[in-house]
Parts: C-alpha cells; sequence; structure tokens
C-alpha cells in the first residue's frame, strides 16, 4: 500500500510514502470531520490511499491573494 499526497489546487504530487503498515493516527486523519475525511481522503481500486493536500506554491499564492480562497480553482 502507498499513501499519495497530491494538491488539490494544481494537482502535482506532494509526497508518497511507501508503507506496509500505518494507522490513522500516525497520519493525522484522525483528526480530520467525517465531512474532510470524505473530501480529503479517497482509495484506489489498487488499494493505495490519495489524500488531498495543498504543495506549498499554492499555499504561498493563497497568502498572497486571499480572495482566491472564494474560487474553485485559482491556476489557468
Amino acid at each position: 500500500m502507498a499513501i499519495h499526497y497530491q494538491c488539490r489546487h494544481c494537482g502535482n504530487t506532494v509526497g508518497k510514502l511507501d508503507t506496509h503498515s500505518v494507522n490513522s493516527e500516525q497520519l493525522g486523519i484522525h483528526k480530520l470531520s467525517n465531512e474532510e475525511r470524505q473530501s480529503m481522503v479517497s482509495y484506489t481500486k489498487e488499494g493505495h490511499v490519495e489524500i488531498q493536500t495543498i504543495c506549498e506554491d499554492c499555499q504561498e499564492s493563497l497568502e498572497r491573494n486571499p480572495d482566491y480562497h472564494e474560487l474553485d480553482s485559482f491556476i489557468q
């Protein structure tokens, strides 16, 4: 099983963990609400976990342009 972290704004890969045993507490997923978990965590057919996060570039863009938070997508 692998855990893939992907930016929810630009789609770039942020990181990947190849592991055979990890639990939600180790990943911090247990701190998410059910709604957050449903929107941020998904599972592939191969049994991998995909976690939507934000990359440094998109975070910097949001900090410089707070009005981008209102948009569904700000990457052109």
